[in-house]
């Protein structure tokens, strides 16, 4: 075996917490970037469009909510539970919490697609679109292999060695954004530009193109999944003696337990987990079951037929979900890397008695999400037009920009929640990420079921429901974390100067691009040149006010390096 393998397998030694966050940043960046080019490509294509991604995300929310179920969860839960173990010196009993929960969540995964296969058909009549049956029965395969995936994953996580995780998560996006827009071209080419007998075979038509599309886009997921974990199972049986050479070398005292007692720990460790992704899950199919169904009632009146409404309601949640809601995604992938982290760090910092580096860690990711959060939000908020036209040129829509700007202040909230989630799971207190988001999913199914269905709000009630939902998650989180653990910079160096960075940048922003828009009418170039001014007065915002000392310098991955960069130009001093 090679060298670098054995040092994966020894990485909790190795690999600080911004190296693990470093290693899972970049597979995050690397896997939205994906994400964000298959969802621009099939949203162009004709005939899919907002119609396309309404039919889509409807079956892919309902997907994700079993998933949070079978699995989700289950990383986090994994991760805490060995890494702590690992700290002990108990690997061995690290290694069995792994094979039980493999055999456990392979079952619940199971019982999950089929549940999903079989009760496709009733789902789709209560979200008020028979068509979304085809998509989630083509995604119930994918519940299992991701449940599978998902626990070995959570076994290197504990470990400290993201890199597994990182590159199966980038393969299977990679699988999935390649394979969704050959599956959905090849069918517009065989429905649309040449009808043959294959058409005829399979049924495709002008008339169904826009569902069949939708639903081989969702086939992508399933056999993307099945790849990956393929992949997670051939690297463990790779590195399968060097992880019993480490358990042989370990110290802790072993003690054996039932499969059933291991069992009944894992759940009680993944449940509580599991719960804040299942309610997270529920809180978005909210949209799913109300924002068609009270479109329908606002739309009354509007259009001949019922046919005709079902179909505008499809397109308005299509905005929402498929441009817009992968939009405002966007930022997770810069800041889920500290929220992964900070799991098994914090947890392994508490059971050592270490509380000083526990609340380091978490200071610093804090501060790190509101200055990756505020910047994006403000950004997408005051360029939300031109950055629509930019990236949907094909693709028009009237509603789309103002959905977009109110929005992206849920980005604020939600990367808060991401980190206040982790280091909360961390410190034990798992119940509270799902009891806060519980919280948070009865204020929007009470303002979606209030504002949608009002002619004069419409589908912008979806979007206004989504911040205050996610800003009562904060306001929940943000008390009982500070009670628990305290952070160490004022809220000046914290808060503040943040904000006020961030409103140097959205005025950088707006005024370079209302400036340049005068004399260039090349909306590409002008929203381009306008996003790098903004990143620019951002950058120097930052360093300007001294967000940074040079101990968080340090923390930050090559922070010596970087440090010493901005010295010699001298925008820090010495």
């Amino acid at each position: 075996m090679k060298k670098e393998n054995i040092n994966e397998l020894h990485s909790n030694k190795k690999q600080s917490f911004m190296s693990g966050v470093l290693t899972i940043l970049i597979a995050q960046m690397v896997i939205k970037f994906l994400g964000l080019i298959y969802r621009l490509v099939i949203t162009n294509i004709p005939y899919f469009g907002d119609e396309g991604n309404g039919l889509y995300s409807a079956g892919y929310q309902i997907y994700t909510l079993l998933l949070a179920i079978a699995s989700i969860g289950v990383p986090n839960a994994i991760a805490k539970l060995v890494s702590e173990r690992i700290a002990q010196g108990k690997n061995k009993e690290a290694h069995d919490i792994f094979k039980t929960a493999l055999i456990l969540f392979g079952l619940i995964g199971f019982t999950g697609s089929m549940f999903l296969f079989c009760g496709a058909e009733f789902i789709a009549l209560q979200i008020g679109n028979i068509a979304v049956k085809g998509i989630m029965q083509a995604l119930a395969p994918a519940i299992f292999f991701v449940a599978v995936s998902a626990v070995i994953r959570g076994y290197f996580n504990g470990m400290y060695n993201m890199k597994v995780t990182s590159r199966s998560q980038m393969l299977e996006q990679l699988f999935k954004s390649v394979l969704t827009i050959l599956l959905v071209v090849l069918v517009y080419s065989l429905a649309v530009v040449n009808p043959n007998k294959i058409s005829e075979i399979f049924n495709l038509s002008v008339e169904n193109v826009t569902e069949k599309m939708a639903i081989v886009a969702n086939a992508a997921s399933t056999i993307a999944a099945m790849l990956c974990t393929g992949y997670l199972l051939l690297y463990y049986q790779k590195v399968k003696k060097e992880i019993w050479t480490d358990i042989r070398n370990s110290k802790g005292e072993y003690k054996k337990e039932k499969r059933s007692k291991i069992m009944k720990t894992i759940l009680a460790v993944s449940i509580p987990i599991s719960l804040a992704s299942i309610v997270a899950a529920i809180n978005r199919n909210i949209d799913t079951f109300t924002v068609m169904n009270g479109l329908k009632i606002a739309l009354q009146g509007m259009y001949d037929s019922a046919e005709m409404i079902t179909t505008e309601a499809t397109r308005l949640y299509g905005i929402l979900s498929g441009r817009v809601d992968t939009l405002i995604g966007l930022p997770t992938a810069l800041n889920v890397a500290f929220a992964t982290a900070l799991v098994p760090a914090v947890s392994e910092s508490m059971a050592k008695g270490d509380i000083k580096t526990a609340k380091k860690r978490v200071t610093f990711s804090f501060r790190t999400t509101l200055l990756i959060a505020l910047p994006c939000a403000i950004g997408m908020a005051v360029l939300a037009d031109p950055i629509l036209k930019l990236l949907f040129p094909n693709v028009h829509a009237i509603e789309a920009p103002g959905l977009l700007q109110i929005s992206a202040f849920t980005i604020i909230f939600t990367l808060i929640n991401q980190t206040i989630g982790g280091a909360l799971q961390g410190l034990g207190k798992v119940m509270v990420p799902a009891a806060s988001m519980a919280c948070g999913a009865i204020v929007k199914l009470i303002l979606n079921l209030t504002l949608i269905k009002n002619p004069q709000i419409g589908i912008y009630g979806a979007a206004i429901s989504s911040v205050a939902s996610s800003c009562t998650v904060t306001i929940i989180e943000m008390f009982i974390l500070t009670r628990h653990l305290k952070f160490d910079n004022s809220k000046t160096q914290m808060i503040f100067k943040p904000i006020l960075a961030t409103l140097i940048m959205g005025i950088a922003a707006y005024a370079s691009h209302w400036m340049i828009a005068t004399y260039l009418f090349n909306n590409a170039l002008t929203t381009l040149i306008a996003i790098f001014v903004a990143v620019i007065a951002y950058f120097l915002a930052v360093l300007g006010l001294k967000i940074f000392d040079r101990d968080d310098y340090h923390m930050l991955p090559y922070g010596d390096k970087i440090y010493h960069f901005l010295e010699r130009i001298k925008l820090v001093k010495t």
